[in-house]
């Protein structure tokens, strides 16, 4: 019987840095992707194009992409929130766009300055026009399971924007956990839901461990039958625009899990633990993740 397999999807030189307070040099970014690359990772998140003054981390999108290296193997994703980002985004060797869809309407407003309505009805030209130019198109459903300015996210509404924004045909769809307070029942239930709606496009899933969760909740992902997990390396990131969203999913403890349970990747965890202590040195600070303080699982040769 072959093992089970996921695609993570490295997202910490996007949402991972753009969280954090200090702005890496363009040229770090470089080194940090490549080493995120030698060590495996095929899918990298490693720019938003968005103003520079709501997000300075970003500000050096388009500087970064020309100074990564092209890679069959490799594709890039950029991730943007109207037609402005993308004619940026198309400017530049970027092999993906990824746009973002609030389930709640106050957030998608502070997110994206329009309604969510108004959002899914730019998707849908965002999309046709990306994939006309050859990329591939990817749209997620951002604050799917709770809003910070409105509660709770009802299931009902989830599906139905999953049903608007499928009709567009995303190469993927996304359903992201936001701000971190998802438990696995909830994923369970909502994913199968999901799936009902979107016959055979791939689902890829977004956690945030904000409230000590998001591993518990990527492993119910991995059970429902997911193709792709984000996280970011050292657990860095969150929302800038959602209060105390903070803590991806660290990419080293979720390849323990992962690895621990027989599910292939394609990714070195001691490579990954070497990056996110490399990402210490650049930071000048740990990183959220367990797996540089702990190690992988021990050898039995302990003094």
């Amino acid at each position: 019987m072959s093992k089970r397999q996921i695609t993570i999807v490295e997202v910490g030189p996007r949402d991972g840095l753009q969280g954090e307070p200090e702005i890496l040099p363009t040229d770090s970014k470089v080194v940090f992707i490549e080493k995120a690359i030698d060590a495996g990772i095929r899918r990298l998140e490693v720019a938003s194009f968005v103003h520079p003054k709501l997000v300075p981390q970003m500000a050096d999108a388009e500087a970064l992409i020309e100074k990564l290296p092209q890679r069959d193997e490799v594709s890039y994703i950029g991730l943007i929130m109207n037609e402005r980002g993308l004619d940026r985004a198309l400017s530049t060797k970027i092999n993906e766009i990824g746009m973002v869809v609030v389930a709640s309407d106050t957030y998608n407003r502070k997110n994206q300055g329009v309604g969510t309505e108004e959002s899914v009805a730019e998707w849908r030209r965002i999309g046709a026009k990306a994939k006309a130019a050859g990329l591939r198109a990817n749209v997620m459903i951002s604050s799917a399971f709770g809003c910070p300015y409105e509660g709770e996210v009802k299931v009902e509404r989830v599906i139905e924007l999953a049903k608007q924004l499928v009709d567009a045909g995303p190469a993927e769809l996304g359903i992201a956990d936001s701000i971190g307070v998802a438990v696995p029942d909830q994923v369970t239930e909502l994913l199968g839901r999901v799936k009902e709606v979107i016959g055979d496009i791939p689902l890829r899933c977004h956690f945030h461990n904000t409230r000590n969760t998001g591993l518990a909740n990527a492993q119910a992902a991995v059970a429902a039958g997911v193709a792709y997990l984000d996280a970011s390396i050292g657990g860095i990131g969150g929302c800038p625009f959602a209060p105390a969203a903070t803590g991806n999913i660290p990419t080293d403890d979720l390849l323990y899990m992962l690895d621990r349970s027989g599910v292939e990747t394609g990714v070195s965890l001691e490579q990954i633990i070497g990056v996110s202590r490399w990402l210490e040195e650049e930071l000048g600070r740990s990183v959220p993740a367990l797996l540089p303080k702990a190690g992988g699982f021990p050898t039995g040769r302990a003094a």
